[in-house]
């Protein structure tokens, strides 16, 4: 126990020389670690890190350095085709059970010559990469440091994922002798016999680890006919035609998919039902959210159905507020509203406009041991360290676990959705006595929000005295930065330029850029990132608010927090745009009610 105590101070000690951490954050974090059973017992960075928000690439640099672990990939040479070379070579030397096992480590071979080879790793303390060097077939062997972004960058590069399920389609003949066709409804017998002639388990496991690969979004699996479905992935928010299943039952298809989810009925053809699914994907637990759905087809006699999972990928969470691409005044004001003891913070946007991962980096900017954090959602998205998630059942419905959570001592409660009038007083309730509370709700910007409420029936009084700040926000596309190129100020540019709002001034000393398409992503795009509008309650909205009456003015709100500095959805776009980040299609797409 000594030597654990004195490593972790060590440890710690140089942290809190590097600035990284804080005398509070350590004390807290080595009482935690403490309370943590042995066999489940996480090191004092993970700690840091996943519990109190410490910037993992600060954390993990200082480890390096404490421990006398050489850093790689120094400024862009991680990602040039050199170093890249190196890489695979040493990927080819290795035993292919070896490469699985580094991807689940978090690493990625270097270089290999002769008895020597080096790993590099975001986490050169990792207990499964220490085992796993010693049994390399190499007579030396030696760990480096590589920051995450990095190393995820080069590991994209470099492995060459085998998908075993997909591979097996390879084998399948698509031609399958159906049963008769003239059937008006199918037994279950039937669509038994043709799932046990057919491959359509190893095109379902597949297309679950092919979309965790490709990074997707959600996979849509839509019945086209008695014969034939097609399966898109949404990638930077855009379907995509991965496959076209043709010469099997869609309900063979969707039987397949639901006796691998979990709280679904089979046999349940005529109601939406929701479930879930798990699996181990290159070494991380992923969940899978699934939504099935009765659906119209050109057979009315069949009961064809939609399915859309959505791809729950831990890893992805966002913890840091920094690394949430919030721009400088929306940055502060956020900032200021959920450092306040108590209040509603609400964030807006249509789904998929990335509500849950702010808010989610907004908890993880609250979240201390010294708190109480309530969360009620249907459904869970993404377990938050630290936080009380409540589960949404049979038994306990939405609105009784928000009546529960009034009970239950909170500091700060995460309500999933303002949906109605019973949830709006209730988040109310919590803002007026005492509590943060985080929540989202529907509306197309951040002035509307205040409309939204008093429609629901919340009186004008209590919206300004209970409201932080709302902010609006939207996901766009970003431009490949290997591939994307200044675009030409022709008339129809200036034109589209104009309709997003920049001046004519500012078009002549802004560089517009397009999308042109590569190898490396998506028509000419790769990842997305949000544009923000944040409406802080100060005294001057809050006035505005109080005094309204019967009738809330929603463009006076707007203005008036334009000129206090908010910037608008659109506004915001155009930053994104100026610094090269997107372009002027993907905006005005984005920002089409302004």
């Amino acid at each position: 126990m000594l030597a654990i105590s004195s490593i972790k101070r060590k440890i710690g000690d140089t942290l809190l020389e590097a600035g990284v951490i804080t005398e509070a954050m350590l004390s807290e974090a080595m009482d935690v670690m403490d309370r943590e059973p042995e066999h489940q017992r996480r090191r004092l960075p993970t700690i840091l890190i996943q519990d109190f928000g410490a910037d993992e690439q600060a954390v993990m640099r200082q480890v390096a350095v404490l421990y006398a672990f050489n850093e790689v990939g120094l400024g862009d040479t991680y990602k040039s085709q050199e170093q890249l070379h190196r890489c695979r070579h040493a990927v080819n030397l290795l035993p292919e059970s070896f490469i699985s096992e580094l991807i689940a480590a978090n690493a990625v071979p270097w270089y290999a010559s002769g008895n020597k080879i080096l790993i590099a790793t975001s986490d050169p303390l990792e207990r499964k990469l220490t085992n796993l060097t010693e049994k390399l077939p190499f007579r030396h062997h030696e760990i480096a440091y590589l920051p995450s972004d990095k190393l995820k960058v080069v590991s994209g590069q470099v492995y060459e994922l085998k998908n075993e399920f997909l591979e097996l389609l390879e084998e399948y003949s698509s031609g399958v002798d159906y049963l008769d066709e003239e059937e008006e409804l199918l037994t279950e017998e039937q669509i038994d016999a043709e799932i046990n002639q057919s491959m359509l388990n190893s095109l379902v496991e597949g297309m679950l680890v092919e979309a965790v690969r490709k990074d997707v979004s959600d996979i849509h699996v839509i019945p086209v006919d008695k014969s034939n479905s097609n399966i898109f992935f949404r990638v930077d928010g855009k379907l995509q035609l991965w496959i076209k299943q043709n010469n099997i039952r869609p309900e063979a298809l969707c039987a397949v998919i639901k006796d691998k989810t979990q709280n679904v009925d089979r046999f349940e053809r005529d109601m939406s039902q929701d479930g879930f699914i798990q699996r181990m994907v290159d070494g991380h637990q992923i969940r899978y959210r699934v939504s099935i759905i009765p659906m119209v087809g050109a057979d009315f006699n069949r009961k064809f159905e939609s399915i859309v999972i959505r791809i729950l990928d831990d890893r992805k969470v966002i913890t840091d507020l920094e690394k949430l691409g919030l721009q400088p005044n929306a940055k502060k004001v956020f900032v200021k509203a959920i450092s306040k003891p108590s209040g509603i913070v609400i964030i807006t946007g249509p789904t998929g406009s990335g509500k849950s991962t702010t808010l989610v980096a907004a908890l993880y900017a609250v979240i201390d041991p010294s708190v109480n954090v309530l969360t009620v959602e249907e459904p869970v998205e993404y377990l938050i360290r630290g936080a009380r998630q409540l589960k949404i059942s049979d038994k306990m419905s939405f609105d009784l676990a928000m009546r529960g959570i009034l009970r239950h001592d909170p500091d700060i409660v995460l309500v999933g959705e303002i949906r109605d009038l019973k949830t709006a007083e209730i988040a109310i309730k919590l803002a007026n006595t005492g509590h943060l509370t985080f929540s989202t709700l529907h509306t197309n910007d951040a002035p509307s929000a205040v409309s939204r409420l008093y429609k629901m029936g919340i009186e004008p009084f209590l919206i300004a005295t209970s409201i932080n700040l709302v902010m609006a926000q939207r996901l766009i596309r970003k431009l490949c930065e290997v591939c994307k190129r200044p675009a030409d100020k022709d008339e129809p540019l200036q034109e589209v330029a104009k309709v997003v709002g920049f001046k004519e001034e500012e078009i002549a000393a802004t560089t517009f850029y397009e999308p042109v398409g590569c190898s490396r992503c998506n028509k000419g795009y790769k990842g997305r990132m949000a544009i923000y509008e944040a409406l802080f309650f100060d005294k001057e909205i809050k006035k505005i608010i109080y005094d309204s009456g019967n009738n809330i003015d929603e463009d006076l709100i707007r203005q008036t927090a334009i000129r206090n500095g908010m910037l608008t959805l659109r506004a915001s776009g155009r930053l994104r745009i100026v610094n090269g980040h997107t372009s002027l299609a993907e905006i005005l797409a984005a920002t089409i009610d302004d």
